[in-house]
């Protein structure tokens, strides 16, 4: 059963385990080295030997996408459909703007932006295959205007191929774990190279991603998903819920009720038995929730915001709105009692691949915004740049640095 502890048992119940990185480091080194050497073949190895691959090349042809697509339920079709319709119009917010501005006379400033020539998404087929993983890294790359938008997978899954299809990715490959990174980081005769890599995965698909991060661009690295969930009040039935649907996830998943209400915590507990009792995920949710998650009484929903703040939680459920002006860490928050965590990973709008382990602290889920990249430009004219002269050669001399000084003196003739 579900532990129900005081809130002086916060810290060492938040402070996350640290994921076993360089074990998996040590393993996922050489395999990147060998992609890195030998492409394709031991792309393809690796691919049989982990994958068990039976094609001749890890791309998949159009056609079997396509055939795919077809093969799929017109409620899947449509599920897919009204998917991809919430994240496109939150995909179009996140995207920055072109603007200009001119601070001074003849000072004119702007950006412009620009897609990324290629991008790269993994979505995980393991336990579970994640069709709508392919809808949240897809989607907002169209969305931005990237014009080569790759998706790898380490198993042929009708709902994953099917929606790649559905959505025109440009490019699938039947690959997985860490030498599908390796490829799409250093690219091979059948892969393209990316300027990205998006998309969760297990410790060594992270792991590859935290290596080759500077050789390619990433999103962040993941760890065990997790739920943090504040509620004094409420049907225990449906946060018992909430909690068991982010423990099937994995058995290293979290999710933690704060409550002021001892009533409800015990509620809660009772119906988290009731639910796993019939939950055909139970094997996998029960360790997730004997291990990793908790109910903790806390003395007001002030000090339980002040606790999820420190725990920077990947999701983050608020049955009550007024506590929202409080938050300031989480990757995403779900408002009020009818805002499961479930209608954001599949259809909401705002994005699935969230931050966890902390790093909530530090940006928010992937966006639109991580598929363009923003470049500044700047025209002066010579009374503006005679204006500035003073201020640019005094900084450049401070610095020691004489060619930039003269660069702007020298026009001035």
């Amino acid at each position: 059963m579900i532990r129900i502890l005081e809130s002086s048992a916060a810290p060492g119940l938040l402070r996350r385990r640290a994921a076993r990185f360089s074990d998996a480091e040590a393993i996922v080194r050489p395999i990147l080295e060998d992609v890195r050497k030998r492409g394709d073949k031991a792309l393809l190895d690796y691919a049989r030997k982990f994958d068990n691959l039976e094609r001749k090349s890890v791309a998949v042809p159009q056609a079997e996408l396509d055939a795919a697509a077809r093969r799929l339920s017109p409620q899947f079709r449509k599920a897919v459909q009204t998917s991809a319709r919430n994240v496109r119009a939150f995909a179009n917010l996140q995207l920055p703007q072109a603007k200009k501005a001119q601070p001074a006379p003849g000072l004119r400033l702007s950006q412009i932006v620009l897609p990324l020539d290629s991008v790269a998404a993994y979505i995980p087929s393991g336990r579970y295959p994640l069709p709508s993983t392919v809808i949240m890294t897809v989607v907002p790359a169209t969305v931005a205007g990237v014009p080569n938008i790759m998706v790898a997978t380490p198993r042929p899954v009708d709902e994953i191929f099917g929606t790649a299809s559905i959505l025109k990715a440009t490019h699938v490959f039947e690959m997985g774990g860490a030498q599908a990174i390796a490829a799409f980081a250093y690219g091979t005769r059948t892969v393209p190279r990316a300027d990205r890599i998006v998309g969760p995965g297990n410790i060594y698909v992270a792991a590859a991603k935290k290596l080759l991060a500077g050789e390619v661009g990433i999103d962040f690295v993941a760890g065990p998903t997790e739920i943090l969930i504040i509620a004094s009040e409420g049907d225990p039935r449906w946060i018992a819920a909430d909690m068991l649907a982010q423990a099937e996830h994995d058995t290293d998943a979290s999710a933690v009720l704060l409550t002021t209400s001892r009533s409800l915590a015990d509620a809660v507990a009772t119906e988290i038995e009731t639910q796993l009792a019939t939950l055909p995920t139970a094997a996998i949710a029960r360790k997730s929730i004997d291990k990793n998650s908790a109910i903790l009484l806390v003395a007001s929903d002030e000090d339980a915001v002040e606790l999820s703040n420190r725990f920077a939680p990947e999701h983050l459920s608020l049955h009550d709105a007024r506590l929202l002006s409080g938050v300031r860490h989480a990757g995403s928050v779900f408002l009020g009692p009818n805002s499961p965590e479930a209608a954001g990973d599949y259809a909401a709008g705002p994005n699935h691949v969230l931050p966890t382990s902390g790093a909530a602290r530090l940006r928010g889920g992937l966006s639109a915004a991580d598929y363009v990249k923003v470049i500044s430009v700047q025209q002066l004219s010579a009374r503006a740049l005679s204006r500035l002269s003073p201020a640019i050669t005094t900084l450049a001399r401070a610095e020691g640095l004489e060619a930039h000084a003269r660069s702007v003196e020298v026009r001035r003739g």
